[in-house]
């Protein structure tokens, strides 16, 4: 498995944290967040996770910032990109369950990194249930 991961400057710690999580289960990650704490600006590592997934190039997209609302509204940008934002791991199990999602977002304000880490766990590990959900996931265009 190949996750692509993202973060602003609210979600250095968390993505640190996440990564080697990841990495102790022998996924792969490419890393398109910042590194830093200082401001930064969220699209500019949404896009290449977004890219990412939308390419194939990845399984998954992992992005954080503090809220999580500005980098799910970029990611669902893109075409084919299905990012939901999860603050428990009963809404990350719903996301993947029920609407599909390639993208998780994480609000890192909201939530504590051990938290995080069960979330993501939580996402991976959660499979898509179709049936009646693949009719509604069918109804969400790919552009515009």
């Amino acid at each position: 498995m190949k996750i692509a991961i993202g973060n602003d400057h609210a979600g250095t710690d968390y993505k640190f944290a996440i990564v080697k999580y990841l990495a102790s289960k022998g996924i792969e990650v490419s890393n398109y967040g910042t590194d830093e704490t200082s401001s930064v600006d969220y699209p500019d590592f949404v896009h290449p996770v977004a890219s990412d997934v939308e390419n194939h190039k990845a399984d998954f997209g992992i992005l954080i910032c503090g809220s999580a609302n500005g980098v799910a509204m970029t990611a669902n940008k893109h075409q084919g990109i299905r990012a939901g934002l999860s603050w428990t791991k009963e809404i990350a199990e719903l996301t993947r369950a029920h609407n599909n999602a390639n993208v998780l977002c994480i609000p890192a304000r909201f939530t504590a990194v051990q938290q995080a880490i069960e979330i993501v766990d939580t996402f991976l590990n959660t499979e898509f249930e179709g049936g009646r959900h693949q009719n509604r996931v069918d109804k969400i265009p790919v552009s515009c």
